[in-house]
């Protein structure tokens, strides 16, 4: 039943697009096969799942591979999602898709928690997207500490309790610098910083170590920018460069602790399958570089010249008080990964960057 109501779902949906039109009547039929759809994924969940996998955030740059990652090894991936409708389409293949969102203390959600082997915690308001205001900051907080709040709360109400949990978290822990040499290399052992985006990483990071307390193996992924064409800072990059109007951002000098996507999710998954992690660890390259050889660094592999910089007081009045934290950057070192044995694909810019842009990743 649970592959009929997908065929069928698909089928309407494939063919629909097909006329390259959505209709109102057309468009009432896919919500109702969506619905009938989910609602008996959601059931299956329920009443059989044990040994699954949840993933929030599963949509995102990140969550859409992992969940692409999880499925090629054969688990049942379950994605907590807000709209498990548009994520059936964009992820197919998921063993469940439920809706969740980091407001939601309660609901059928919760049943999910029951019987899974492990949750990978990735959901949180973009930050850098958009102009900064105090509505955008406070829904950036919420949707990272009420979200784990929330999950937390879920296991420690559920009778088996997963093996473990990883929750993201961010080097923006350390605070945000102005220059590489402002510091040296920030391992895990580091202390966190004092500005706004620290506070949230440092009680985003409070809320999961309570999954601790309740005997659940706890890994705290602490991501830096994460490279890939299809989305964040990569991304955004390569429109300027691709129409010779390239350059760094800010000053230049500001530190950029990168990670191949491919690398991320290796270390994710190394962090799922290995129990000798636990707690902090540092997602990054060994190879730190500054904004300024990042762009000449991508110029190079394009093709194309980097002498374009983005002035700071530009990427403010665009962004706001955001802006300030867009001009900034870490210096931060994989000093956990290192010292586990954790070998990085693309531990150099330059093969990271051509590997991504050659292959569209």
């Amino acid at each position: 039943m649970h592959t009929v109501l997908r065929y069928v779902h698909g089928l309407f949906l494939q063919a629909e697009w097909q006329r390259g039109i959505i209709s109102t009547r057309s468009s009432f039929t896919y919500r109702f096969y969506g619905v009938i759809s989910h609602a008996f994924l959601l059931n299956q969940t329920k009443r059989t799942m044990q040994g699954h996998i949840i993933v929030t955030g599963a949509t995102g740059v990140i969550g859409t591979e992992l969940v692409k990652e999880l499925d090629k090894r054969g688990e049942q991936v379950v994605v907590f999602v807000r709209s498990p409708e548009s994520a059936a389409l964009k992820i197919p293949g998921a063993a469940g898709y439920v809706r969740w969102d980091s407001f939601m203390e309660s609901g059928e959600w919760t049943s999910s928690i029951e019987g899974a082997k492990a949750i990978i915690h990735l959901a949180g308001k973009p930050l850098l997207e958009g102009r900064w205001n105090e509505e955008h900051k406070k829904e950036c907080y919420d949707s990272r500490i009420l979200g784990t709040r929330n999950l937390v709360r879920a296991i420690s109400n559920a009778a088996k309790k997963p093996d473990v949990f990883l929750s993201s978290s961010a080097i923006g822990y350390y605070g945000s610098f102005d220059r590489c040499d402002e510091t040296g290399a920030l391992l895990e052992t580091a202390p966190g910083g004092n500005d706004f985006l620290a506070g949230i990483c440092i009680d985003w990071e409070k809320e999961a170590l309570k999954a601790e307390q309740l005997g659940v193996r706890l890994v705290l992924l602490r991501t830096g920018i994460v490279l890939s064409t299809k989305g964040g800072m990569l991304q955004k990059m390569l429109t300027p460069f691709n129409f010779f109007l390239g350059g760094p951002v800010g000053s230049g000098l500001q530190c950029i602790s990168w990670v191949h996507i491919d690398d991320e999710i290796a270390g994710i998954l190394e962090a799922l399958d290995n129990p000798a992690y636990r707690g902090p660890v540092n997602i990054v390259s060994p190879e730190p570089v500054s904004m300024k050889e990042f762009a000449s660094s991508l110029g190079g592999v394009l093709g194309k010249p980097s002498f374009l910089p983005v002035p700071k007081f530009a990427v403010q009045l665009l962004m706001g008080e955001g802006g300030n934290y867009a001009v900034k950057g870490q210096n931060v070192k994989p000093g956990f990964l290192g010292a586990h044995g954790f070998v990085f694909r693309f531990p150099d810019l330059a093969s990271a960057l051509g590997d991504l842009v050659k292959n569209g990743k």
